[in-house]
């Protein structure tokens, strides 16, 4: 039984092969959940140290989890090289978050999403994340409905995604 490919199936392949291919720094975004052991935060972090010391431009948001090790990674590698855009105003962001957001040199506030729950600012968030990389890492849960659908949205854009799964 043979299978056919359609033209947006080549042209999504087309556009893998050529950011697995490019040379020279990348847009890079990694997003995640907020719950995540300790050994896993670890290995992002190592991620993210090494993305950024290869000269590619780390963007991620600011939580807990997934993003906080995204981010001490790339501020160990080269902190200006680290653009973290946050869902809502910094003053919204817990206190141990807080903490490590306000060394970052590049960080978006989203005070205008204030209003907005979480959630809503979140998926608003990851969608600008999105529009700004090449190249989206994701590490979530298969019940992490706002983190699929992000990755939905990026394979929509012709983005190279590679989602990871903690379960």
């Amino acid at each position: 039984m043979s299978q056919s490919i359609d033209i947006q199936q080549i042209d999504t392949l087309a556009q893998e092969l050529a950011t697995i291919q490019q040379t020279g720094s990348k847009r890079i975004a990694l997003l995640g959940s907020r719950h995540v052991p300790i050994t896993h935060q670890n290995l992002i972090e190592m991620m993210s140290y090494a993305l950024v010391l290869a000269g590619n431009r780390l963007i991620t948001s600011g939580s807990s989890g997934t993003n906080s090790a995204a981010i001490k990674g790339a501020m160990r590698a080269d902190a200006n090289l680290l653009t973290v855009i946050l869902p809502q105003s910094l003053d919204r962001q817990p206190r141990e978050s807080r903490d490590q957001l306000e060394k970052v040199i590049h960080l978006v506030e989203k005070p205008e999403n204030d209003r907005l729950s979480l959630a809503e600012a979140s998926s608003l968030c990851n969608a600008e994340i999105v529009s700004r990389c090449q190249q989206l890492i994701c590490f979530a849960f298969h019940d992490s409905h706002t983190l699929l659908k992000t990755c939905e949205e990026a394979e929509e854009q012709r983005k190279l995604v590679t989602l990871f799964y903690f379960d």
